[in-house]
């Protein structure tokens, strides 16, 4: 889907009435598209920003992201590593592990409920030019196994801000009465070796650890889609979801509604954010995360997508990414903590899990300390 324009936004709200408002909008629109499309911010009480675009394309098949409009024109041909100044970690990986021992303290401790909590991590990337949205989205989709996205913010300073990445998760998707999802939890890294590689893939599988994580999410979504469904199951059970960069555990799940007039942003806003970006309970988890992580993640695992005036839409979680501001960029991963992580292990998935982004980037990994 490509979004051209801006004649409408959508007001500032909590994402617990987003489909009221979205309803609401749709109501009073006299002319364009009916449809918002945008990002929603990982804390749900801060408001999404949503857009009503002047055009909408829906292209098939493969297309040269390079010339699609309002990217930032044509992709450069000079070496995107020449045009990389510096890059910082924060926070530090030795502070990032303190940070994952500690949150592992409060699920050790005697009685503790927390069961789950996602932490991430950033880099700060200082180029010598403003970053080419058409360049990066050119080289992410390079990777056919996820879904490239570029979305506005809202505008800081003197420079448009935005936010581009390569998701391979789907919050949900609903299409008249039917909906979908499909939730990752539990990753290992994968290597240029084929065997190497396939054991990779065969001990994520076989990790107690990695599938209890996992369980946690995927029951979680079932728990909340029950209510709503006449239908909901997950066709696959638990399988191997591959990226170029990783190995994840994913279950599709699938549902059919009781009632199909409830719009992809009221499912959005039910779900959001998953036990996958936040833990388990939810409160608890997000507590833990704003005493443990040194930033706002702003739109960092919120979520991006579209939803039309039927109620219809799609909306990925919104990892695997980097927010753009000029010539700065600021580049995420996160990690699932359990009982059975440990900080080392988590540093080295969060290496693994920026790898995509900073092949995008064009910056070699060797050449600082991720």
């Amino acid at each position: 889907m490509l979004a051209l324009g801006q004649i409408g936004a959508l007001g500032d709200g909590p994402l617990s009435n987003l489909a009221d408002r979205a309803a609401d909008f749709f109501e009073k629109q006299t002319e364009g598209p009916d449809v918002l499309v945008g990002a929603l911010p990982f804390d749900p009480s801060e408001p999404a920003h949503l857009i009503q675009p002047e055009r909408v394309l829906r292209v098939q098949g493969k297309h040269d992201i390079g010339a699609i409009p309002g990217l930032g024109g044509v992709a450069s041909l000079q070496s995107a590593a020449g045009r990389i100044l510096s890059v910082d970690s924060d926070p530090a990986p030795a502070d990032f592990a303190n940070a994952v021992a500690a949150a592992l303290d409060q699920m050790n401790a005697p009685g503790a409920a927390l069961r789950k909590v996602v932490l991430s991590r950033s880099l700060k990337v200082t180029a010598s030019h403003d970053f080419c949205a058409a360049d990066l989205m050119r080289r992410l989709s390079v990777d056919e196994s996820v879904t490239v996205f570029a979305t506005p913010l809202p505008a800081r300073g003197h420079h448009p801000r935005a936010l581009i990445g390569a998701t391979p998760e789907l919050l949900i998707e609903k299409r008249g009465g039917h909906i979908a999802s499909h939730p990752l939890a539990g990753s290992a890294r994968r290597h240029k070796d084929t065997a190497e590689d396939r054991n990779a893939a065969d001990t994520l599988l076989k990790s107690e650890k990695d599938r209890r994580e996992h369980a946690m999410v995927v029951e979680s979504i079932l728990d909340i889609l029950t209510p709503y469904c006449v239908e909901l199951s997950t066709p696959e059970g638990i399988a191997l979801r591959p990226t170029a960069s990783m190995w994840h555990l994913g279950t599709r799940i699938v549902g059919r509604l009781k009632n199909a007039s409830l719009s992809s942003a009221y499912f959005a806003g039910l779900l959001h954010p998953t036990p996958a970006v936040c833990g388990l309970p939810r409160k608890l988890a997000h507590g833990q995360i704003m005493k443990l992580e040194p930033y706002d993640r702003a739109f960092y695992a919120g979520a991006v997508g579209w939803c039309d005036s039927a109620g219809d839409g799609r909306w990925y979680v919104s990892i695997r990414c980097a927010e753009l501001d000029g010539d700065q960029a600021r580049l995420y991963a996160g990690a699932g903590i359990v009982p059975g992580s440990t900080p080392d292990g988590e540093v080295a998935e969060t290496a693994a899990k920026f790898r995509a982004m900073l092949d995008a980037f064009g910056i070699d990994r060797s050449k600082f300390s991720a």
